[in-house]
């Protein structure tokens, strides 16, 4: 064992691991302190403290740490930084309490409190440890990090000007990234934003060329922002545009609630622009879709729901459509229509200052069914009349003002129906009865 100068020391250590040749050939910029030589067999370890900095030469990576080891050839050349340890080169900066270079690979691994941010995008990771692979050529194309024990990952976002939005905060048990765009998280994923939350056992995401991701394991997706809603599935699918979410695809036992409804389906797709949820689809043979809402329900084959704004305007239903209204308090049933296709829109209207909304029409085609209730307009008559009915098209028009009932019925090709009317009371019979005899007398 030798003790040596910094100076020195700084000769004898530059020399050998510049000779190693390969793609790190290390330069010993600085040493604050002493330092020390040891002959390990016929290999040469190198100590040296109180500040060091270690370049690869012809690169932009640099360490520096309180103290360095260097251990020779016949242990691959490894360097170990110790004590408020600093990585740099051009993708990313890294602080850690203890570092570790392996030329065997050209890995970094950090340990202990580390910090990482991406120069070129402003992303940061935050866990208790990191191994880093540098992008070499004819051995990987880009830079790979691994990390475990749950680190958290500001992904920072930006729009096609180039202006940074709200980073998505992810957190995993085990994160795996590639290049600038490319997350694998596995172990109990959470996504949040202000707007935004998912959650799942597992995710992956592609914020680059591919613009999408997927998450699986009991996964969920839930906007937070004014127009709410919440996806459940065994898959959720994600669209990204410019890295903001675009669309989300519930796969296998789909599962929506929005405020305007409640939606189960085998798939169900969920528009957002803006932030906002501006279209429902579903579509299913194992489970159709069923959506159900305080003043609707609807079955089929396929549907669609369109709510731009945060106002519903118009649903779409196809095959084996069925569309019922608002549940009778009384008979507990609704007026319904079905069809091959049956279209639904809808108008606001102000209501004491309040807006809003109320169903405007209805449609139905192909094989096209109606039944609804029509109240009396008989004086002290509480029960209303029914009236089912059928054709090629059915259409009808509902009332923009007073109790918004229906204003017109247009029924086109093979039409037949029945009309009913409530049976008369015994009350009606007995004045019936009681008129004829004054008359006879």
């Amino acid at each position: 064992m030798m003790r040596i100068a910094p100076a020195l020391l700084a000769l004898l250590w530059t020399a050998p691991l510049a000779a190693q040749g390969g793609t790190c050939r290390f330069h010993l910029d600085r040493v604050g302190g002493l330092g020390q030589q040891v002959i390990v067999g016929g290999d040469t370890n190198y100590y040296a403290g109180g500040g060091v900095r270690i370049t690869c030469q012809g690169t932009s990576v640099s360490m520096e740490s309180d103290s360095a080891a260097f251990y020779g050839r016949r242990s691959g050349t490894i360097v170990e930084f110790i004590g408020q340890v600093k990585y740099r080169d051009s993708l990313v900066t890294m602080d850690a309490n203890r570092g570790t270079y392996y030329r065997s690979g050209e890995r970094w691994e950090a340990r202990g409190n580390v910090v990482t941010e991406n120069i070129q995008n402003g992303s940061r990771m935050v866990g208790p440890s990191l191994d880093y692979y540098r992008a070499i050529k004819g051995t990987r194309d880009t830079v790979e990090m691994f990390s475990v024990g749950r680190p958290t990952i500001t992904y920072q976002t930006v729009d096609s000007s180039g202006t940074r939005g709200e980073p998505y905060v992810i957190v995993a048990d085990r994160v795996r990234m590639k290049g600038n765009d490319r997350i694998w998280g596995g172990g109990q994923v959470t996504i949040d934003r202000s707007d935004f939350k998912a959650r799942g056992d597992s995710l992956r995401l592609d914020t680059g060329a591919g613009n999408d991701g997927a998450l699986i394991g009991t996964p969920s997706v839930e906007g937070t922002g004014q127009d709410s809603f919440t996806l459940t599935g065994r898959r959720i699918d994600l669209k990204l545009d410019h890295q903001e979410l675009s669309y989300v695809t519930a796969v296998d036992s789909g599962h929506a609630v929005t405020k305007d409804m409640d939606l189960t389906a085998d798939t169900i797709g969920l528009g957002i622009t803006a932030r906002q949820l501006v279209q429902t689809v579903a579509w299913g043979d194992s489970i159709r879709p069923l959506a159900m809402a305080t003043d609707y329900e609807i079955r089929a084959d396929s549907l669609a729901i369109d709510t731009p704004g945060q106002r519903l305007k118009e649903t779409r239903s196809f095959g084996k459509a069925w569309v019922g209204g608002k549940i009778d308090v009384e008979t507990n049933e609704r007026d319904w229509m079905s069809g091959d296709t049956v279209t639904a829109r809808f108008a606001q209207y102000d209501s004491a200052g309040a807006v809003k909304t109320a169903l405007a029409s209805l449609e139905a085609s192909g094989t096209a069914k109606s039944y609804y209730r029509i109240a009396s307009t008989k004086k002290g008559e509480m029960r209303p009349s029914i009236n089912y009915s059928r054709g090629d098209r059915i259409a009808v028009q509902m009332k923009s003002t007073g109790n918004r009932g229906v204003e017109r019925v247009d029924i086109r090709g093979n039409v037949d129906g029945i009309q009913l009317e409530p049976a008369a009371t015994k009350a009606d019979t007995t004045k019936a009865d009681s008129s004829a005899t004054g008359n006879q007398t």
